[in-house]
């Protein structure tokens, strides 16, 4: 079952339709900032880590991404100064007349001056090549 492009969310008697966005910006990681955790209202455990980036356009933006739960051992493959191509959700809420929004990372990628690079393949090894294949009485097909 795929998900579904609307979120509907029901407060005081009104319903409220999010459609659900993914985004992405490229920027030089400039801070990552303590791990924090808790426990919710309803008993449950979390733990959230944030970082700060920076973008390289012409007037720059830092943009603080916050990680939940899981998802803050993305923060293990990359460290403070590299560039990374960042994926992320907007998310906004309303609480007592006040809005307030966080920038949900759930992705970051390694950025190289020539953009992202996968890694390479596995070297070639002679084992690698299959066997041949024994003789079929001279048919030619494969079975």
């Amino acid at each position: 079952m795929h998900k579904k492009p609307f979120v509907s969310y029901r407060a005081k008697g009104f319903f409220f339709y999010f459609r659900l966005m993914s985004l992405q910006v490229k920027g030089k990681i400039q801070q990552i900032l303590q791990p924090e955790s808790g426990v919710s209202r309803a008993g449950k455990e979390w733990k959230k880590q944030e970082f700060v980036i920076e973008t390289d356009d012409q007037f720059p933006k830092k943009v603080c991404f916050t990680l939940f739960n899981d998802k803050n051992a993305l923060l293990d493959k990359v460290k403070e100064g590299e560039d990374v191509e960042v994926s992320f959700n907007l998310e906004s809420r309303e609480f007592n007349g006040k809005w307030y929004h966080n920038i949900n990372a759930w992705k970051i990628d390694k950025v190289s001056d020539q953009g992202n690079i996968p890694e390479p393949p596995p070297e070639f090894r002679p084992e690698d090549i299959p066997p041949e294949p024994e003789d079929d009485g001279g048919s030619g097909l494969p079975f």
